[in-house]
């Protein structure tokens, strides 16, 4: 069973027995279960919505009385794009990310492109969506060879590419609106497990 405290309008918190669990299932529980206040020291799942993104992240609840309670948080707002400098590096997180089966985005972009400046903030936001579950890596294409940017298949700033098992398995060219762009990149993400 699973019960919701209310900290504030934007965060509220979920304990349950098992307190680690997907976003998509503690909306539908947050939808249905009464307020509740946390024990002092208990755990639970805080669910920070912001538009079309919910976002888990595990607090500590002090509980004050009156079904009160002030949240720690441990997961980051953003997370900064890890940079790849060269071929050598590329070729080495992709075979670090194949031997550990785990995805990882990877943001091609430009200094001198104004979309990919706009974007960049944004992706950060959602790199901490999934940290640590996933890395995000970014390329300057001016800072490596013709030849790696050939090989990823990328024709346009910016370009998103979700590379698993050492492929390139899907792509979302960033030419409009940056939430719009997010958006796209989510759904790439979630639908990873049926590439």
């Amino acid at each position: 069973m699973s019960h919701i405290v209310r900290i504030s309008s934007s965060i509220q918190i979920m304990h349950a027995r098992k307190p680690l669990f997907s976003p998509n299932s503690a909306i539908k529980a947050v939808s249905s279960v009464p307020n509740y206040a946390l024990q002092s020291g208990e755990i639970g799942v805080g669910l920070v919505a912001g538009g079309n993104n919910i976002r888990e992240k595990v607090l500590l609840a002090n509980y004050s009385g009156e079904g009160s309670a002030q949240a720690l948080e441990n997961l980051p707002v953003s997370v900064e794009l890890l940079p790849i400098l060269s071929e050598t590096q590329f070729d080495r997180v992709i075979a670090e990310a194949q031997q550990l089966e785990e995805p990882v985005l990877i943001v091609w972009m430009a200094t001198w492109c104004r979309k990919c400046i706009y974007l960049k903030p944004k992706l950060e936001k959602l790199a901490a969506d999934y940290h640590p579950r996933m890395r995000f890596y970014c390329l300057d294409v001016n800072n490596v060879s013709h030849k790696l940017i050939t090989r990823a298949g990328v024709t346009k700033m910016p370009t998103i590419q979700l590379w698993k098992d050492g492929e390139k398995q899907a792509e979302v060219i960033g030419g409009h609106k940056a939430h719009l762009v997010i958006n796209e990149i989510r759904d790439m993400i979630e639908n990873e497990d049926a590439l």
